[in-house]
């Protein structure tokens, strides 16, 4: 089922270029969920920053224009992908995850009313149950997005993570995943799990629970998911695109939904 729906996709985006290579996707079905990489970026406190510099710009000695940079950055920041192997010894690091997981179907848990009056607030296996009956069993194969409204405070570090000082880890505040409910979707069989704060695990989390029990059953994680309040509940089709580092913990993504 899983390789017929890739198909599908894949089937669908060349169909779309049909008709004499007229481009004919609608943009109203394409939603970026991707924030994009600047000095303003947010990162783990523990961190180095993104950080871009021109190595050239503007015209040569020959008169034509020509411009090129460079780039640094940790692994985990901005909008990324965690691989399991970055807490889980032994599975998958970022250049061996299948290409088939990342294009997968979307479903959307929206925790915003409770992450509002609750920074530190936890998906629970009760909100997870509490959608199934709305919308049926959590598809096997399927992203799993926890939407907590934390999108609205980026890039304002101190309202994003509860604390702007480099290095500060005990006075991180956001919502996240609980243990329980990372261990009732790890029978869901779910390939990843995203949401649009800077964790899975919640920002007072110590243990990391979430990570431990997502990444040691080889599903991976999507952090600082942009927009995730444009997606419907069911229906929308994720495509995960992250830079391909051999051996890689994680590292930065672009990341589309293709709505229904």
């Amino acid at each position: 089922m899983r390789r017929l729906f890739i198909t599908q996709v894949l089937l669908c985006a060349a169909l779309s270029f049909a008709q004499g290579g007229k481009r004919t996707i609608d943009p109203a079905k394409v939603v970026d969920l991707t924030y994009a990489f600047d000095q303003s970026t947010i990162y783990w406190p523990t961190a180095q920053p993104f950080e871009w510099k021109k190595e050239a710009w503007g015209k040569n000695a020959k008169g034509w224009w020509y411009t090129a940079g460079r780039y640094a950055a940790s692994e985990h920041g901005g909008t990324h992908i965690d691989a399991p192997i970055h807490f889980a010894e032994g599975k998958h690091t970022l250049d061996e995850l299948p290409l088939a997981s990342l294009i997968a179907p979307a479903v959307v848990i929206d925790v915003s009313a409770a992450a509002l009056h609750d920074r530190d607030h936890l998906l629970l296996p009760s909100a997870i149950e509490a959608w199934e009956k709305l919308h049926g069993r959590v598809p096997a194969g399927s992203i799993l997005l926890v939407r907590t409204g934390w999108g609205r405070f980026w890039p304002d570090k101190k309202a994003y993570l509860g604390t702007d000082k480099p290095g500060d880890t005990a006075n991180l505040h956001f919502p996240g995943v609980s243990k329980e409910a990372a261990e009732l979707l790890v029978t869901r069989k779910i390939v990843a799990l995203g949401i649009d704060t800077a964790s899975m695990d919640n920002g007072a989390s110590s243990d990391f629970w979430a990570h431990r029990v997502l990444n040691a059953a080889n599903i991976y994680g999507l952090e600082n998911v942009a927009s995730l309040e444009r997606l419907p509940f069911t229906g929308a089709t994720l495509i995960v695109l992250p830079m391909k580092i051999k051996g890689g913990t994680g590292g930065p993504a672009r990341i589309v939904a293709v709505l229904p």
